[in-house]
């Protein structure tokens, strides 16, 4: 009797221990070989939900009734300008995104964005058409500035012309090379920049970079709250961008 409870007792606690090895092994195997799986959950709001077509709704039309309000209250400016970034703030990058996922490659490597630059087709982020053609109607410059590559500039401005955006020309396109406050400077050299839009805090201000830590960036956001909403429009990504390095914060311990 004993030895066969024993027997099944051990038999049992062989096949659990067995259970969990696979499990850990299929947990570490997911962790190495597609780690861009951590991404799924945030392209799928990015993509799929009607909530960020709200917002990407909401963001244009207070650019719109921000550019309304300064052409009311300046009626003879000249020389007035836009500065928009292109990803995620004019063209929705998702369907690619989401390819990558698939293939469990992860966005930070960007192995495959230089061919998505040549020859990949972006839809238009809702909203960003309309108020670009009411800046352009009412004589308002527009300036693409984005960090896609110089390299492929013949295809992205061909893009962007494609999708039917106004005052596309290799001088309102201004790709990577110059820092983004670099090129912003450039543009105000010759016109008043009323509005900046964009989705990541760099698209706005030299207080934002890369590299800083969330605290940081929340210091740069304090310092600036006034102009969120005024003459810095922000559009929601929660695709990619400097917050996914920053760890989760659980329950009962300090934020870093």
């Amino acid at each position: 009797m004993f030895g066969t409870r024993f027997k099944s007792s051990f038999a049992l606690l062989l096949t659990g221990t067995l259970c969990l090895s696979a499990h850990a092994d299929l947990s570490m195997q997911g962790t190495t070989i597609c780690a861009a799986k951590a991404y799924e959950m945030s392209l799928k709001y990015q993509q799929q939900s009607a909530e960020i077509q709200a917002l990407q709704l909401q963001a244009y039309q207070i650019a719109t009734l921000r550019l309304q309000h300064i052409l009311a209250q300046t009626p003879e400016a000249k020389n007035l300008a836009i500065v928009i970034d292109l990803d995620e703030t004019v063209l929705d990058n998702s369907d690619f995104l989401v390819s990558n996922i698939q293939h469990c490659i992860d966005y930070t490597e960007w192995t495959t964005w230089s061919e998505w630059e040549k020859n990949g087709q972006p839809k238009l982020i809702v909203g960003s058409l309309d108020f670009l053609n009411f800046a352009s109607q009412h004589q308002v410059a527009i300036f693409y500035v984005s960090d896609r590559s110089e390299q492929y500039r013949t295809a992205t401005v061909n893009t962007l012309k494609h999708l039917g955006l106004p005052q596309v020309s290799n001088d309102h396109v201004l790709l990577y090379g110059k820092s983004k406050e670099q090129r912003r400077q450039l543009i105000a050299q010759n016109h008043q920049i009323v509005l900046l839009i964009g989705d990541t805090l760099h698209d706005f201000s030299q207080d934002f970079n890369q590299q800083q830590s969330k605290s940081q960036r929340q210091a740069m956001i304090e310092k600036n709250q006034s102009r969120f909403g005024q003459d810095w429009i922000m559009l929601p990504n929660t695709s990619y961008g400097a917050w996914s390095k920053d760890a989760f914060t659980e329950m009962g311990r300090p934020e870093n």
